[in-house]
This record gives C-alpha cells, structure tokens and sequence, in this order.
C-alpha cells in the first residue's frame, strides 16, 4: 500500500511540477507561445542528460559550470545558442531512469557559425587548454551516463 501511495503522490505532484516549471522557465515559456505555429525551420532544440557517479555530484557541477556554463554564455552573447535551461530533479527515482542534470538549449541553427563552436569558444575563453582538457576529461570520468537529445515542439491544436 505505501509503494501505490507514492506513486499516486508523484503522479499529482508532476503535473504541478510542470506546471510551476512552465510558468517560470524562459526556454518552456518560449516554447508556448501565444500564438500556435512552430518554431523558426532553423531553430533547434537539444537536451543534454547526465546521470553522475554517487558521491561526485559537486565536483562534477563545479567543472561543469567552469567550462560548459561558460561556453553556452559565450555562445549565448554570439547569438549561436538563443537560450538554455538547466534541470535537476526535484526527487529521486529508481537507478534506471536516474539522471542528475538535464540542460535544455535552444540555438538558431543547427550548426555553429565559423568560430562559434563549442571547441572554438573553449579555445577562445580557456587558453590554458592542458587544464581544460584534464578537468573536462575528469568531468567525463565522474559520469556515468550521459546522452545528446534533438528534440522538437509537438503542438496538440496543429493540425496533422
């Protein structure tokens, strides 16, 4: 009986959760617009999910926020990335499905323009890029999953 009352209290609180998000996070207030019609062609959305080794949760957001959150703000002011978001659960959820991070982004194209990559930026902001590549790669050593996710609008009032 407690496994079916958790379940019923998430249930309710996820919908409240995406309610709140929606009100209060530019990307998803960006993506209900007033008015119904898909976003520019160009425009792409991708979600970037991480899961972390238990323990490393800190260390990885330190190196994360150092380098990635700086590349993104960097490409941000370029006009490349036009807006991102970053998640982390608010509960737990069973191993499989865990993750620690999701990191919606919303840029203009789907390629960079000359010099606004994200290995351009990296090289632009971050000359020492021996420290760069060693704190990345230990990034990458503290996670245990992680996966890329193009991702689209599906607009319930359009038509088929």
């Amino acid at each position: 009986m407690k496994f079916k009352k958790r379940i019923c209290a998430e249930v309710l609180f996820l919908p409240l959760l995406a309610l709140a998000t929606s009100a209060t996070t530019p990307v998803v207030a960006a993506m209900q617009q007033a008015e119904p019609g898909p976003l520019p062609s160009k425009t792409v959305i991708v979600e970037w999910v991480y899961r972390v080794q238990y323990g490393h949760k800190d260390e990885w957001w330190r190196i994360f926020r150092k380098y990635q959150i700086a590349i993104l703000d960097r490409q941000k002011q370029l006009g490349y990335v036009k807006e991102y978001t970053i998640f982390a659960p608010s509960l737990h959820t069973s191993e499989d499905s865990r993750w620690d991070y999701r990191i919606v982004i919303v840029r203009a194209s789907e390629d960079p323009p000359p010099g606004q990559s994200e290995a351009d930026i990296a090289r632009q902001l971050f000359p020492d890029q021996g420290t760069f590549v060693k704190e990345e790669n230990r990034r990458w050593e503290l996670t245990t999953n992680h996966w890329d996710l193009p991702i689209h609008v599906v607009r319930a009032d359009a038509a088929d």
